[in-house]
């Protein structure tokens, strides 16, 4: 199997050196100019003499100290993008899964009862995608091929994929909602995001509409959510991320009907790595000028 440093050796002149222990991090991180990883924690940044650039192995940066990496001028980069396909076929997948009823045909044959039941389309459907950036654009593609209606919000509408037919910016949710069938979100997790899905905008759905979080789960307010799946205010809901993880044994979540759990793994993917070495090789290619893509800080 390739790793990253194979294929980052394959895009650039760099022999990236590997550490596989903690131990060795804290070795290597000290002359390093330029690391690539999960995450710096406290004790690394503080032996980071050399670094000038830390290219996150994630889209979310949510757990690296931001200020600090400022104040130190070490520019972070995150791997945007690299998900996108995966995890939006992985919505696609949701999305089916409740207009065609997959649940219940998957829990009738695991119990072997043969007993029809009718099912939906997802075509011309109304999908709201919260955060229209690299991953919700390739959400809002897949859905507008199979004839569905798209709209969304993103900071910068103009900015906004041809695949979306009505983009407003955040302060205009709600109004989105009224009318969605399907929301879908796909925002990072900022102060003005956390908590953004509480009881107010689960009022403001349509009770036959379902909510897909692929996003981060301080995003929703867990338990609110909870409470509308139960009192049926929504339809359902399709979860890969939850405010805490593993998700607790004792989560009421995993009783419910009308959700579909997975394992934080949305972005999982064979070409994972590929596609994360071409878009450090990229940037690797204009670090020169200072040209890093994807750059937080």
């Amino acid at each position: 199997m390739r790793t990253l440093a194979d294929e980052i050796r394959e895009r650039t002149d760099l022999d990236p050196e590997v550490a596989r222990t903690p131990k060795e991090s804290r070795e290597m991180v000290p002359g390093a100019e330029i690391v690539l990883g999960y995450d710096l924690s406290e004790e690394l940044l503080e032996r980071a003499d050399s670094l000038a650039w830390m290219q996150a192995l994630s889209a979310g940066v949510d757990h690296y100290d931001l200020a600090a990496l400022e104040t130190r001028d070490i520019a972070l980069t995150n791997a945007s993008g690299v998900h996108a396909e995966p995890i939006a076929e992985q919505v696609l997948g949701y999305l089916l899964a409740f207009e065609r009823r997959f649940p219940r045909a998957f829990d009738q044959q695991e119990r072997g009862v043969w007993e029809g039941f009718s099912a939906g389309e997802l075509k011309g459907k109304e999908v709201c995608v919260v955060g229209l950036g690299e991953i919700g654009s390739r959400v809002a593609e897949l859905c507008s091929a199979l004839g569905c209606r798209v709209t969304g919000t993103k900071r910068h509408p103009d900015s906004a994929p041809d695949a979306a037919d009505d983009v407003r910016p955040p302060a205009e949710l709600q109004r989105l909602l009224a009318d969605a069938d399907h929301v879908v979100i796909a925002c990072p997790l900022t102060e003005e995001t956390r908590g953004l899905f509480d009881g107010d905008a689960f009022t403001a759905m349509r009770s036959s509409a379902t909510l897909t979080n692929i996003a981060r789960g301080g995003i929703v307010e867990q338990d609110e959510l909870v409470h509308a799946l139960q009192e049926r205010d929504i339809r359902g809901a399709a979860l890969d991320v939850f405010e805490e993880e593993p998700l607790p044994e004792e989560s009421p979540l995993w009783d419910l009907s009308n959700t579909i759990l997975t394992p934080h793994m949305a972005g999982s993917t064979p070409e994972y790595w590929s596609r994360l070495a071409e878009l450090f090789a990229e940037s690797y290619r204009n670090y020169p000028d200072g040209e890093l893509r994807n750059r937080i800080v």
